[in-house]
């Protein structure tokens, strides 16, 4: 039985487990307490307090007049034939976003979005085209997790997640913490940090205040240029945070043993994918422990942009594995109902509709 939401209430989703341990103190309740009641939402899946039976009635009735439940709405689903699929979610404003299943051997993969539209106007990416709408909350960062996974098969549910979705992760940098922290807690969402992706733009600020929140989750960079140049023209913010700063940044990121970053590098033809490109590319990460992820750029009609040939990308590739980093082209996933993993964006004809419609890197 799921609690109907009223005004006066806020939703338990995104509700950290410091907040609920404060309030069960002003409650006068025992400490513990906190971790029966998130067994029961995030384990057993109830959205009843009332059924939580080894609660009292007394904290029973506080949580139901304190809080409701409620997750974003899947308003559309759209099948690709790699087995992806593109969930069109509806938030309570009314505004959408959309995240991505996509299954492999392996893993099943979710791709979420931490804000609707984003500020950091990537020339390459369909978002920027949107400005920043506004900022996710906790709550809609992990229910898009949940709305998903509740509706899958048991062998199909959500193993690795990577905030790669809609919006810069680390310009909604509070509500995308709170989320991470109910994601990888044994007592909420029981998610392993080594499954956990968070992706960034490369603000640098933000990076060394993310390095200790203890979280130990892996970060992915968009870096997509070798030179300060060219980045500064693809990416604005490169003219805060050069790419001397941000690779300096990473030098001195505590990481755990075996962990690595992850460098995302979104191929361009005729911008980006050059044999200099690759040379610099080696010389900046040279002492950056990392793997790199080559993107041929996913095409859109908008675009001033397009993909190399696959010859340039090997050759891209290849030099990179001559220098000895391990180099890898991501393929594109659900490519056939506008779903790749990767920066999710807007068809401009239906941005005020369906501010969601489109995925490209």
């Amino acid at each position: 039985m799921k609690m109907t939401p009223t005004i006066s209430t806020q939703n338990f989703f995104g509700t950290s487990e410091a907040a609920l341990q404060e309030l069960f103190s002003e409650w006068k309740f025992e400490a513990y307490r906190v971790h029966q009641v998130f067994t029961w939402v995030y384990h057993y899946h109830s959205r009843d307090f009332n059924a939580m039976t080894n609660l009292s009635k007394s904290l029973r009735s506080q949580l139901s007049e304190h809080f409701h439940f409620a997750l974003p709405k899947i308003q559309q689903r759209t099948h690709s034939k790699d087995g992806s699929i593109k969930y069109l979610m509806e938030l309570n404003d009314g505004s959408v976003v959309e995240s991505v299943w996509m299954p492999s051997e392996s893993r099943k993969t979710l791709c979420l979005s931490t804000q609707v539209g984003c500020r950091l106007n990537c020339s390459f990416c369909l978002t920027a085209s949107l400005g920043l709408k506004r900022n996710l909350t906790a709550a809609e960062i992990i229910g898009q997790h949940i709305a998903v996974n509740e509706e899958l098969k048991e062998e199909d549910r959500i193993t690795n997640v990577v905030f790669m979705g809609m919006g810069e992760p680390l310009d909604n940098y509070g509500p995308v913490v709170d989320a991470l922290r109910l994601m990888i807690s044994p007592q909420a969402m029981k998610v392993s940090t080594r499954k956990v992706t968070v992706s960034t733009s490369g603000l640098v600020e933000k990076m060394k205040a993310f390095q200790k929140e203890d979280l130990s989750i892996n970060l992915a960079i968009s870096l997509n240029a070798s030179d300060n140049a060219t980045r500064d023209r693809l990416m604005p913010i490169n003219k805060k945070y050069p790419i001397e700063v941000l690779i300096d940044c990473l030098k001195k990121y505590p990481l755990k043993p075996q962990r690595r970053h992850t460098i995302e590098y979104v191929l361009l033809a005729g911008i980006n994918d050059s044999d200099a490109d690759a040379e610099r590319l080696a010389k900046w990460l040279k002492d950056v422990p990392c793997k790199i992820n080559l993107i041929p750029f996913n095409g859109f009609e908008q675009s001033e942009y397009r993909p190399p040939s696959e010859q340039r990308v090997l050759k891209f590739q290849n030099y990179l594995i001559e220098q000895n980093f391990s180099a890898f082209i991501r393929q594109n996933r659900a490519t056939d109902i506008l779903g790749a993993c990767g920066q999710l964006a807007a068809e401009s004809a239906s941005v005020t509709q369906d501010p969601m419609s489109q995925v490209v890197q």
